[in-house]
């Protein structure tokens, strides 16, 4: 049995654009757990914080996440704060081979300057924004199994990287 992959990291660091081409690489399906949230309410990420809270968010993300981890051979892209979550942390580990990807907040502040969709990053100092929640969560998210550096690799490196990580690690 084939064991999910599980990636992790910031906001924008393309853990959905290199998850959809890992997932090929595999033959595996491809989950988007933002995706499956914004389907389920009918609304943006943005529009469920501002409107039902980050409380009400996170239950239903945890819901969501906790039952798309019951499967295998699936390629599944967490919410940047999910992993955060002991009990969806707990299952990672027990039930599949995690990435953190990781960027340089220099080039995450690049990436997130132009987008408008992201809850936690309305406020007005964005540099300052995305190093303070890196921070926070940069300890956690080192407990995945494995880290790869995003910042200069191109996407098709990165995916044979992981590629050969996971195949290894099934060993």
């Amino acid at each position: 049995m084939k064991k999910a992959v599980v990636l992790t990291g910031m906001m924008g660091v393309g853990k959905s654009t290199i998850g959809k081409k890992l997932a090929t690489e595999l033959s595996f399906e491809f989950i988007d757990i933002d995706k499956l949230i914004e389907e389920k309410e009918g609304s943006s990420i943005n529009f469920i914080f501002r409107k039902k809270s980050e409380n009400y968010f996170r239950k239903l993300e945890s819901e969501i996440s906790l039952n798309q981890l019951k499967k295998n051979k699936c390629v599944i892209a967490l919410g940047g704060g999910a992993f955060l979550n002991k009990n969806i942390r707990r299952v990672v580990k027990k039930k599949s081979i995690s990435f953190w990807l990781d960027v340089n907040i220099n080039e995450l502040v690049k990436r997130l300057k132009k987008s408008r969709k992201r809850p936690l990053l309305s406020n007005k100092n964005l540099s300052e924004t995305v190093s303070k929640i890196y921070f926070q969560r940069m300890k956690t998210y080192g407990q995945a199994d494995f880290k790869i550096m995003c910042s200069y690799l191109q996407t098709d490196k990165i995916v044979k990287k992981m590629v050969r990580l996971y195949e290894k690690s099934r060993n």
